[in-house]
């Protein structure tokens, strides 16, 4: 039996990770992908993102309450549905979210880097995280609540500049949110459930959270809750401010808002904002990408070096550093936009296994009624048939790679 990881997360901290994980990735990267496809229609998206993300949260909430511990729903695949669903999802969380930590180094420096040292300050970025993370889950917690405030307080100033300088084209009528066809708005929808992802780090803590089956629920809906308000309140301010073709075309959506509504002197503040939030969202991905690592691997999943705990710190020290490396090296040739698309793709696969996952639990074990887990399902294969073809094709070619894999590795352990 290996170490376990010790309980020092407590209701706040669990928040304040969720958040961070959310905010980081979904105000400063996903609002643009989406008008791309969606226009003014990506408000619809939002929402249905948010009622898929919130069947998912509510099942994910009620199974780490029976699972307190990590791994997340490759845990609760496991014990719900067998080996291979619970693989399926450990599995399309970790290599979308590994892409998606690459991607968040490069938002960080794209931000606040010098022209010409983009990857330097991604790869510097990476390493200083993953230290932060190496000496214990409290100081991840620390300054992830630290990220968190300065994000909210630039987003606030952001958008009440953008709100009182705005003089670009108002959003009137269901004409001009529907004027790219419904397929657009559920694609908008797929690529920004992307930016809901974060609550899942909290269930991937699970071992470290002091009274789980009481903390994480309610840290789950909770850090849903502020995320999504967030979310409506930049997404209309952006969309009132620059007009859907303006913002699909934007690198830095939150910039072009402050220099649009006459207010140039804040871009600074906007990009130090953005480089703040992306961190944020990188040191909660490396937290949860390292916890469900440790669990694959103690169940054989990933190869057993990676089952490591510091004696010291109570990290799975070797899954962070090796998750550093290949992070960095997918920090040299990923692209932004596609990162987000095969996140998706994977995390919403591994919702689906979540919410299949629910629906199997018994009456003593349930806090929520069935029908959120039927919804949740059917909106997750919904939203993946809808993702752009590339995310769509690259993510099944990881997947068929990812079953070779564990179908090699399991015939060596019984050979």
């Amino acid at each position: 039996m290996t170490q376990p990881l010790a309980r020092r997360l407590r209701l706040v901290d669990a928040i304040v990770i969720g958040v961070g994980s959310m905010v980081g990735a979904g105000v400063f990267a996903s609002f643009a992908p989406a008008s791309a496809v969606a226009g003014a229609g990506l408000l619809i998206g939002l929402a249905i993102a948010a009622v898929v993300a919130f069947c998912n949260a509510t099942s994910s909430a009620q199974l780490a309450a029976q699972y307190p511990t990590s791994g997340g729903t490759y845990i609760y695949g496991r014990e719900r549905l067998g080996e291979w669903p619970g693989f399926l999802a450990g599995w399309s969380f970790v290599i979308g979210k590994t892409s998606s930590s690459a991607a968040m180094a490069l938002v960080f420096a794209a931000y606040v880097a010098p022209a010409g040292y983009t990857e330097l300050v991604a790869i510097l970025a990476i390493i200083a995280l993953t230290a932060v993370n190496y000496f214990g889950i409290t100081r991840t917690a620390m300054l992830t609540k630290i990220l968190v405030a300065a994000v909210l307080t630039v987003l606030v100033v952001g958008v009440v500049l953008g709100l009182v300088g705005s003089s670009g084209p108002p959003v009137d009528g269901l004409d001009s949110f529907t004027e790219k066809g419904w397929y657009g708005i559920l694609q908008s929808a797929g690529l920004l459930f992307f930016a809901f992802a974060g609550y899942a780090r909290i269930a991937t803590l699970g071992e470290e959270v002091i009274r789980p089956e009481r903390t994480i629920p309610r840290a789950i809906v909770s850090a849903l809750g502020i995320a999504l308000l967030v979310y409506a309140v930049v997404a209309l301010t952006l969309l009132s401010a620059l007009g859907p073709e303006l913002l699909a075309s934007s690198s830095a959506p939150l910039v072009d808002l402050v220099v649009a509504s006459g207010h140039s002197w804040a871009s600074p503040l906007m990009r130090i904002g953005a480089g703040l939030a992306a961190l944020g969202a990188l040191l909660a991905l490396i937290a949860g990408i390292g916890r469900t690592s440790l669990a694959m691997a103690r169940h054989h999943d990933l190869p057993s070096y990676l089952t490591a705990v510091h004696p010291r710190y109570s990290v799975p020290h070797r899954a962070e550093i090796t998750l550093a490396v290949i992070v960095v090296v997918l920090g040299l040739v990923v692209d932004l936009r596609d990162a987000i698309g095969f996140s998706s793709f994977g995390l919403l696969l591994y919702y689906l296994v979540a919410n299949l996952s629910a629906y199997t639990q018994d009456t003593e074990n349930r806090r929520y009624p069935k029908a959120l887990q039927i919804v949740g399902s059917i909106g997750c294969i919904v939203l993946i048939a809808t993702l752009p073809a590339t995310s769509i094709a690259v993510g099944t070619v990881v997947v068929v790679l990812g079953v070779a894999y564990r179908l090699v590795r399991v015939r060596q352990l019984f050979t």
